[in-house]
């Protein structure tokens, strides 16, 4: 529907409005039971969703399900995950046994089964503020490497883990290269995790070093061909929020308030950055009620939508198990009430 590309690009520019945009990722089976519930076969549609976000293709779709793919799926980067009925599954034997990149070739990003699909998706959703994930940095090389081992390598290998960031940013780099070179899109999206619940998985400093100038590439080059930057990280990653803003981050997501306090978040950084996301996932949707929730949204509406900039979502994929009950309070609130 017309409207929602315009109500994204004001969130962006901290022009508040009279309802606050809101987003929403749900896992397989929360998926199917909110379109039972709704009687659609396209949840996106049928709420009418401002933000759409795409990834391109992956022999290692983000949910494989064990019935279609077997126990267990070898992605594009030789790393060996578990599949899953209800999540994304754990990657279990990494592709790399040690720190080198000697004998190891990377996959070809041009390969065309990527890309099956995203102009139709581009032309069905140019009313709508589009997003296109275009890799992860940080987490694949934890994924090929193992992440206990490429933190140890931060220490002992640094050689190792600088030559696999920029061999993964080449990567990220030329999958920008043909999306923009073939589509019109709004934004691309970088996965990253940094952060655990009390803390950053790495010293600030060693996530300057290391992973920041690598950042500054990928941003600066989307920035170069007029898209913004939506950059999902999960956890506790407040001291290098300044350093995501310098480099040129527009979204920050999904802001986990149980890992942050997104209200101080709101405070310090919701002049220079839009954050989208902040509804607790842990506790709230799953084992509270559909009065709490709805008090919650009240209050994310209030104060993180003061003056834009902020896009409303669950902290993270919602998960199996919540109750549908708790959904459709959910749903309600943010979709359906100012």
């Amino acid at each position: 529907m017309s409207g929602n590309k315009d109500w994204i690009k004001q969130t962006l520019q901290h022009r508040e409005r009279d309802r606050v945009p809101f987003n929403f990722m749900f896992t397989p089976p929360i998926q199917k039971m909110l379109e039972k519930y709704y009687d659609t076969a396209d949840i996106e549609e049928e709420l009418n969703f401002p933000l759409r976000i795409q990834a391109p293709e992956t022999i290692k779709p983000l949910y494989a399900h064990p019935d279609e793919f077997g126990e267990t799926l070898k992605d594009e980067f030789g790393v060996t995950w578990t599949t899953s009925e209800i999540d994304r599954g754990v990657p279990i034997i990494p592709c790399f046994q040690g720190p080198d990149l000697a004998a190891y070739s990377f996959p070809d990003p041009a390969w065309e089964y990527r890309f099956k699909g995203i102009e139709k998706w581009c032309d069905k959703n140019r009313e709508n503020y589009t997003i296109i994930f275009v890799g992860d940095l940080w987490e694949r090389a934890a994924f090929m490497r193992g992440l206990e081992n490429i933190l140890s390598d931060v220490i002992t290998e640094p050689g190792f883990v600088e030559k696999l960031l920029m061999c993964l940013t080449d990567y990220i780099m030329e999958t920008m290269r043909i999306l923009f070179d073939r589509y019109e899109f709004d934004g691309i999206g970088v996965s990253d995790d940094y952060g655990a619940q009390n803390g950053m998985l790495m010293s600030p400093e060693a996530w300057r070093h290391f992973i920041k100038p690598r950042l500054k590439d990928i941003y600066s080059f989307a920035r170069e061909n007029g898209r913004t930057i939506f950059h999902h990280c999960c956890g506790s990653i407040k001291p290098v929020i300044t350093d995501l803003i310098d480099i040129g981050l527009d979204i920050l997501h999904p802001i986990q308030p149980e890992a942050m306090d997104v209200y101080e978040l709101k405070r310090e950084f919701g002049r220079d950055l839009t954050f989208c996301g902040g509804l607790g996932t842990q506790e709230l949707i799953p084992y509270s009620n559909p009065d709490r929730i709805r008090e919650e949204i009240k209050k994310l509406k209030h104060e993180m939508g003061k003056g834009g900039g902020y896009i409303l979502e669950p902290g993270i994929t919602v998960q199996a198990g919540a109750p549908l009950e708790n959904l459709i309070a959910m749903i309600d609130e943010a979709v359906f009430r100012k």
